[in-house]
């Protein structure tokens, strides 16, 4: 009977996160396919860990998990993956604009390098401290510096090139 209660709070956690979950493995991955794979994944772990008695923060433990699976993910050797961008009906937002740009940005970090990523995603988009993304990256904080940095002209430069090719169409 207790594992009952168990199992029914693991849904509840699992429901409350999924969605931002899902938020994060998107922009670190890029693709919507693969995104909901890492969730997945991502859930299974937590699942088998999970225990009554749950970390302090378990929101922040199943983002390390998240983020320590994609990059163990990567490590592998796997046939070559294809990228895909979401199209835009495939973003939900109440402005179309809003959407149109919520494209662009995605189609800009899929196309960064993904340490540079990584850090961009973690430190900007989840607004996490250098020492956190350094902890989930396994690296050195000045190193996630330099990923952010370069991530972030990345994307500027991306970007701007996106806007000087939509001004010419």
């Amino acid at each position: 009977m207790e594992n009952r209660v168990d199992n029914e709070e693991f849904a509840n956690f699992a429901s409350e996160v999924g969605g931002r979950l899902h938020n994060l493995a998107l922009a670190l991955c890029g693709s919507r396919a693969d995104a909901e794979d890492l969730v997945q994944t991502t859930l299974e772990r937590l699942y088998r860990a999970w225990r009554p008695t749950t970390p302090d923060d378990p929101v922040a433990y199943a983002r390390t998990v998240l983020v320590r699976t994609h990059i163990s993910d990567r490590r592998r050797p796997r046939w070559k993956r294809e990228w895909s961008t979401p199209q835009p009906d495939e973003v939900t937002t109440g402005e179309t604009g809003a959407a149109d740009r919520r494209v662009v940005l995605q189609q800009a970090l899929a196309q960064l390098p993904k340490r540079q990523r990584q850090a961009v995603v973690l430190r900007y988009l989840e607004d996490l401290p250098i020492a956190e993304v350094a902890q989930l990256m396994r690296c050195g904080q000045g190193n996630v510096k330099r990923c952010a940095h370069d991530g972030l002209n990345g994307l500027r430069a991306l970007l701007e090139s996106e806007h000087q090719q939509g001004a010419r169409r």
